[in-house]
């Protein structure tokens, strides 16, 4: 079974946390999910959300993904915490999978994780970086790395994460259950 991190920092988009735990967890996988500090995560709407666990007690673990939220202010304060950029650096450097949506994708970036990729955003995060060709699809794979662009997209972009994990048939079952148009 395929194990993810979804690091969770104060001000996270919760429609995007939520769909992407959720999914996931409907796909069998294991997921565990990190605040950046001790208790509650306050999401960007007032939603509250608990921790499995803190950053540090999970980065004890070794993962198969991580996976990044988007929001605001979540994402810069996931942007500014070295414990996740390096995380995302080991990661990539072991050829291992990274995704991010919404305003997360620039985490990625400043981990050096998209140098040559394409990716997508929320429109304006990715704009003028060197070395990322955006692109305006909901989500975008290229090789390892996974990026999606809103809360709109955030459905879309949890089953391709499971498909990439465990799948088309087991994408597929997910999907069904959802009753999706």
């Amino acid at each position: 079974m395929a194990k993810v991190l979804v690091p969770l920092a104060d001000g996270c988009e919760e429609l995007e946390a939520v769909t992407i735990i959720d999914l996931l967890r409907r796909a069998g996988v294991e997921v565990t999910t990190a605040g950046l500090k001790p208790g509650i995560v306050k999401a960007s709407r007032g939603v509250q959300l608990v921790p499995d666990v803190t950053l540090d007690a999970a980065l004890q673990d070794d993962y198969d993904m991580v996976v990044l939220p988007g929001g605001m202010p979540g994402a810069k304060l996931l942007k500014e915490d070295a414990r996740i950029l390096d995380l995302l650096k080991k990661m990539a450097a072991a050829g291992k999978y990274t995704a991010a949506i919404c305003a997360a994708p620039m985490v990625l970036a400043e981990a050096g994780v998209l140098a040559g990729k394409q990716a997508t955003s929320y429109p304006g995060f990715l704009d003028g970086l060197p070395g990322v060709s955006v692109r305006a699809e909901a989500v975008v794979q290229d090789g390892t790395v996974l990026t999606s662009r809103g809360p709109g997209t955030a459905m879309d972009f949890a089953l391709a994460l499971i498909e990439t994990l465990a799948g088309r048939e087991k994408r597929d079952q997910v999907e069904t259950g959802l009753v999706r148009p």
